[in-house]
């Protein structure tokens, strides 16, 4: 079978690399221009590169000019959306998509999964169409979210299920024994792409949802953050502290001001295991408050 691969970032790379270990030489690759690993792999192993967003004819062009001759199409991480054009001219395409779907389409969906809670995600084989992960599912994995779970976790967790579930796939394509479920749209959520400033703490938040918000963002992530005096305090890891307060003090207020500082919300006391920039500890003092 002749497959052409669409991958982009860390976790495409890792994919990608793997999977053409089980397949052999893939067709063409295409990328975006960030993606150097990717870009590199392609060099080195001779295969054709396309870099640069696909849409508005590019991809087919350079499809038609290389005279590629294609099967299946296969997207992992993949920057860029698909136009009308471009999956109209390919044959089958399939996305591979972070989460159990039609729940969490968009961007980043493990980091909001561990944000709002979630015990479990998943892993999502689909069909490409002109929209953002609402194509037919083909298969679909199951992913716990344990207690400590990080998103950086949770990637390590998909750089193995991916290229699993798309083996099967491809499997399952050779044999003619695919089967396409329609997803219930009344049942999708959606979740738009995350910004640096998206991860400032709320201590007014109950503390739950503050650990969560702060693991689902950790390193490698851009990380959640508060402000001690306009200046910002980039947070990888919390927990539940024991530390007794008033009721009378404001959220945010800094407890103890040590190696691990103790910082009030609603319902108890937070420790700040790991901060990131750590030479900004010698700024606190108890009873300075976290914006």
């Amino acid at each position: 079978m002749r497959i052409g691969i669409l991958a982009s970032g860390g976790l495409g790379y890792k994919v990608l690399s793997d999977l053409i270990k089980q397949i052999g030489k893939t067709v063409f690759i295409a990328s975006d221009s960030n993606s150097e690993q990717i870009i590199k792999f392609a060099n080195q192993n001779d295969v054709l590169i396309f870099t640069g967003n696909p849409r508005g004819g590019k991809l087919v062009d350079f499809i038609k000019k290389h005279q590629i001759e294609v099967d299946l199409i296969l997207s992992i991480n993949y920057l860029f959306l698909l136009d009308e054009e471009l999956i109209d001219y390919l044959p089958v395409a399939i996305n591979v998509h972070g989460s159990l779907l039609p729940k969490y389409r968009g961007r980043t969906p493990h980091v909001w999964a561990i944000i709002n809670g979630e015990t479990q995600t998943g892993v999502t084989g689909h069909i490409i169409d002109a929209f953002c992960d609402t194509g037919d599912i083909v298969k679909q994995s199951v992913v716990p979210i344990e207690k400590d779970d990080t998103g950086a976790n949770i990637l390590k967790k998909y750089e193995k299920i991916y290229p699993e579930l798309l083996l099967s796939v491809i499997e399952e394509i050779q044999s003619e024994q695919l089967k396409r479920v329609k997803q219930d749209d009344s049942k999708a959520t959606y979740f738009g792409k995350r910004t640096p400033y998206d991860g400032l703490i709320d201590w007014n938040w109950h503390k739950e949802r503050i650990r969560n918000w702060v693991r689902a963002q950790a390193d490698p992530y851009p990380g959640a953050f508060s402000l001690l005096n306009g200046e910002k305090v980039i947070i990888d890891e919390v927990n539940y502290s024991d530390v007794g307060f008033r009721d009378t003090i404001e959220n945010g207020t800094i407890l103890e001001a040590k190696d691990k500082p103790i910082v009030k919300c609603p319902n108890g006391t937070m420790e700040l295991t790991q901060v990131r920039n750590q030479d900004i500890l010698k700024k606190f003092k108890s009873k300075m408050v976290l914006k």
